[in-house]
């Protein structure tokens, strides 16, 4: 993640500039029904780019039936999420790749956190993958304001480096920006020096106009990182609501000059899907913004379409799906 001393610390809250902000829906289905019709990559780019996608993910499990060896056979993944004969083939031999984190419920934090011992990876400066917790009473954020705090305090206290915090979706739909803000920014104060990610649930948001408003009072608030979803709304992330979030972060860096990072989540499953939002990043953004410090996808099954594809790659033919196991 992006180091302390440049980590957003948010600004008084500027309701003229969320209240005047304006989407035009129209120009954004433009914008990004292009990204998944042209070849962005070419072929010979395309494995470095899946290999920098699977350095962005937020390997995730939250289900009700998580166990701790559930979590020890996840961090085994995030660990080593491509294998290593693979790397080898790729030109990349004892080369250390690991995901950007593991996210799970808060309590099994403890067990997450245990299993990453000695996670330290090669290409992040020897970082080891952090644990991102959801907390804030996921996904509905609907219990109360003490017990959201409290979540976030637990999952702090047993070694979490990053909290995924849910919005009160209510105080969107109402325009209640004012509320909205004090909360986050008594997320904000509860996570400490973990880094916090904020979920808007846009797919229970009434507009695009909505998302971005909301994207701007989340950075006012000081949030790190915006997410898109929990991953259980009925629409989860898309191109189009991607697009208003990654230009909010763009207006904001502008006008304030901090940098926040992005996350869509939830039914991103392929490898091409991963490099559509690669694209979409890369042009709103640069390639700085293709790093895992400022870009994570959360994900549960896409790691196992993207080795899948650096297998076609490198032998030019598809393995079965059960011979990329999860770990």
């Amino acid at each position: 993640m992006t180091s302390p001393n440049n980590r957003n610390p948010g600004t008084p809250l500027d309701l003229d500039l969320v209240m005047g902000a304006h989407v035009n829906k129209s120009a954004v289905e433009r914008r990004t029904a292009t990204l998944t019709g042209r070849r962005t990559v070419k072929k010979d780019w395309q494995a470095a780019w899946l290999l920098r996608a699977v350095t962005c993910i937020d390997l995730t499990t939250l289900a009700g039936d998580d166990t701790p060896g559930r979590i020890n056979r996840l961090c085994a993944k995030a660990k080593q999420p491509v294998r290593a004969d693979m790397l080898a083939k790729l030109g990349l031999e004892g080369e250390k790749i690991t995901v950007g984190a593991v996210c799970v419920y808060p309590n099994r934090v403890a067990d997450a956190v245990r299993a990453l011992q000695g996670s330290e990876s090669s290409t992040g400066s020897g970082r080891r993958i952090p644990v991102a917790s959801v907390a804030t009473g996921f996904p509905a954020g609907q219990t109360p304001l003490p017990q959201r705090i409290g979540e976030i305090e637990q999952a702090v206290e047993a070694g979490a480096r990053e909290i995924d915090v849910v919005i009160a979706r209510n105080y969107v739909l109402t325009g209640d920006w004012a509320a909205m803000y004090d909360e986050l920014q008594q997320f904000r104060k509860a996570c400490g020096d973990s880094h916090m990610k904020t979920i808007l649930a846009t797919g229970d948001l009434g507009t695009l106009k909505q998302v971005y408003q909301a994207s701007l009072v989340a950075m006012m608030a000081g949030t790190d990182f915006i997410k898109t979803s929990t991953g259980k709304e009925s629409t989860n992330a898309t191109l189009e609501v991607s697009l208003v979030m990654i230009r909010a972060l763009r207006d904001y860096l502008d006008r304030f000059g901090y940098k926040v990072g992005f996350k869509p989540a939830g039914g991103i499953s392929s490898a091409k899907q991963a490099m559509a939002w690669q694209s979409l990043m890369k042009e709103e953004l640069g390639d700085e913004w293709l790093k895992n410090d400022l870009f994570r996808i959360g994900a549960s099954s896409l790691l196992t379409d993207i080795e899948r594809q650096l297998y076609h790659y490198i032998t030019g033919h598809y393995a079965a799906k059960h011979h990329m196991p999860m770990g």
